[in-house]
């Protein structure tokens, strides 16, 4: 499956953005679905996954109460809503796909990634 991730930017802090990854492929809803980011200088962190139906949405502590990953499998498409972004929050995301079972959060649990979207966040 191919990733294309989409909808990062400029934004201060408080904000919102809303990230898209589009998948192409092989059927995007054969696979969980889950979005790191890496800042400079830092490894790649787990953000949210969900799975194959949309269920089970899960988040790191960091981002939950803010982020909602959800997921439109017929326009092969998950999302994260990114609300109230804080500075901390300024990195490269990414989408990566996974196979099925539960909702993974290490990076190494992930078979496909996409190109990454830069989110900046202004104090």
């Amino acid at each position: 499956v191919q990733l294309q991730a989409s909808g990062g930017g400029l934004v201060q802090s408080g904000g919102s953005l809303r990230l898209s990854c589009a998948a192409s492929g092989r059927a995007f809803k054969t696979y969980n679905m889950g979005w790191f980011r890496q800042a400079p200088g830092k490894e790649r962190e787990y953000v949210a996954g969900i799975n194959w139906l949309g269920g089970a949405p899960d988040y790191a502590d960091s981002v939950k109460g803010r982020f909602t990953i959800s997921r439109d499998n017929a326009k092969n498409t998950v999302y994260l809503q990114m609300n109230s972004l804080k500075p901390e929050d300024t990195a490269v995301y990414y989408c990566a796909a996974s196979g099925l079972g539960a909702v993974r959060t290490r990076a190494d649990h992930y078979d496909y990634w996409g190109q990454g979207t830069q989110v900046t966040v202004s104090s």
